[in-house]
């Protein structure tokens, strides 16, 4: 139980117990609603101790007993939380537009100057102004395929990595942060910063960002946030990573004027400012948020995803095996497989969907919001609901997938279902609106990383033959234990 939790429950108690007789006492009926099925509740604190370490679990659990569109209580806040085709595909394309608000939270507005990024900035004529500038200006097609040498010249430097490695035990996922890290790096900031002090900045950055915030749940207790060090923390990580910024901008400023096809994420976006090229003012934190965004979606997102996919193909040999004989004919003894070649590799696509699947990187997505009253699936949900959309359980979902709990890439050969949002039992990125713009930018990473990993070698786990697959719960969903390899060079 985090520090955050054990405050909350030592001194709030008192309060709550007050609280209930009040307002048992001077509570008005309200008017009946035909609300969606709810779990009993406590008062004040709904069902915030039901969650426990695995929320995704835990919601997936509950949806068996009170339906697949459900409503719980975090504190005084009411939240929506859908776990089927059905109820996603209302949520995210019939009423999307509704659905399309982020809720507000203290330690993420700190975090993202005021809620300033794509990911949690509130749905309205700014959200829509800088989502077109992320996707007409970094993430087009052409921007993407731009920096195909930087993700070729990275994966070459790890390929050669391991294999200095020899025999030695190769700690596979520090190996593949690294390198995520690297490449997003080179493409937003225009050069790579390895050190522990900006690892470890990162690093905290995504803990706050995943961290559990009273306040935002229940208002007048948002002392407890501060008491526990939750806000100062957020406070410090924020300064720290505007100062790290503010000096990234001042040398692409001073630097020499670059070509567009060297350009990185910040010389785009400085550009823009300065050129007032489009009909929005794109100011300096705005800048700096959405360069945040790249390394909260874009770092964490695909390291985890790329961790999962390792660890299933080591727990099943024969895939793997498969998907070596698929690479090597591609590959045919060249240095490395380029990305020329991976638009003939229909199983490794298989395989990086199936393990999305199974191991949605954001099992719950990112909340939204309702901006007004709606009906949904015959059900009255109010303005200002909460709405957590579980990808995990709907991948894992038995009226949809033949065997969910099991790692079958096959399914997936010659199927049309892709995770572009289009295909609601299939949502690791999310759909409607709010889907998340940089899907073709992670996974060109992910099947360039994957596809020469598994071509240039042979793995075998250390200490026997079963590796842990327990989860470490965060804002994304990693692997609790690092993968511990050797590993044996092929070609």
């Amino acid at each position: 139980m985090s520090l955050t939790f054990q405050i909350f429950f030592i001194y709030c108690l008192p309060f709550i117990i007050v609280l209930i007789l009040f307002k048992s006492l001077f509570s008005s009926p309200k008017p009946h609603k035909n609300l969606p099925p709810s779990p009993p509740k406590l008062p004040l604190i709904g069902n915030l101790h039901q969650l426990g370490s695995s929320p995704h679990r835990t919601l997936q659990a509950m949806a068996q007993t009170y339906g697949p569109l459900m409503l719980i209580r975090l504190g005084t806040v009411p939240v929506l939380v859908a776990s089927s085709v059905e109820v996603a595909r209302e949520i995210m394309k019939t009423h999307d537009l509704i659905f399309s608000n982020r809720p507000k939270s203290n330690i993420v507005s700190k975090l993202s100057y005021g809620s300033k990024d794509i990911a949690f900035s509130q749905y309205g004529e700014y959200w829509r102004q800088i989502k077109s500038i992320a996707v007409l200006h970094l993430l087009t097609n052409k921007r993407v395929q731009s920096y195909r040498q930087v993700r070729e010249d990275e994966m070459a430097l790890m390929i050669e990595r391991i294999r200095e490695a020899h025999e030695s035990v190769v700690n596979l996922s520090e190996l593949l942060i690294s390198l995520t890290n690297n490449i997003v790096c080179r493409v937003a900031l225009g050069r790579t910063y390895e050190g522990k002090n900006f690892k470890g900045l990162l690093e905290r950055f995504l803990e706050l960002l995943g961290s559990f915030s009273v306040g935002s749940y229940i208002p007048w207790l948002t002392w407890v946030d501060r008491l526990s060090g939750l806000e100062r923390r957020a406070d410090e990580v924020a300064k720290e990573f505007d100062e790290f910024l503010d000096g990234v901008i001042k040398e692409h400023i001073n630097k020499k004027e670059v070509g567009v096809e060297t350009q990185d994420f910040v010389d785009i976006l400085l550009e823009i400012e300065r050129d007032n090229s489009t009909e929005f003012t794109l100011e300096r934190d705005a800048i700096k948020a959405i360069i945040l965004d790249v390394f909260s979606a874009g770092t964490d997102t695909t390291f985890t995803h790329l961790e999962w996919a390792i660890s299933e193909l080591l727990c099943h040999p024969q895939t793997m095996k498969r998907l070596q004989q698929e690479a090597r004919e591609i590959g045919q003894g060249k240095s490395m497989i380029t990305e020329d070649d991976l638009d003939n590799m229909p199983y490794l696509k298989a395989v990086l969907k199936e393990t999305l699947r199974l191991h949605a990187p954001l099992p719950l997505l990112v909340p939204r919001e309702s901006t007004q009253d709606v009906k949904l699936l015959g059900y009255d949900i109010t303005a200002g609901t909460q709405v957590l959309i579980n990808a995990w359980a709907i991948g894992r979902d038995c009226s949809t997938w033949e065997e969910p709990d099991t790692f079958r890439p096959e399914r997936f050969l010659g199927s049309p279902i892709d995770y572009k949002g289009l295909h609601f039992e299939f949502i690791p990125f999310g759909a409607g609106r709010r889907r998340c713009p940089a899907i073709q930018f992670a996974m060109r990473i992910n099947e360039l990383v994957l596809a020469n990993l598994v071509y240039k070698f042979d793995f075998a786990l250390t200490g026997g033959e079963h590796l842990d697959m327990s989860e470490s719960i965060g804002l994304t969903v990693h692997k609790k234990c690092p993968i511990l390899v050797t590993t044996t060079p092929c070609c």
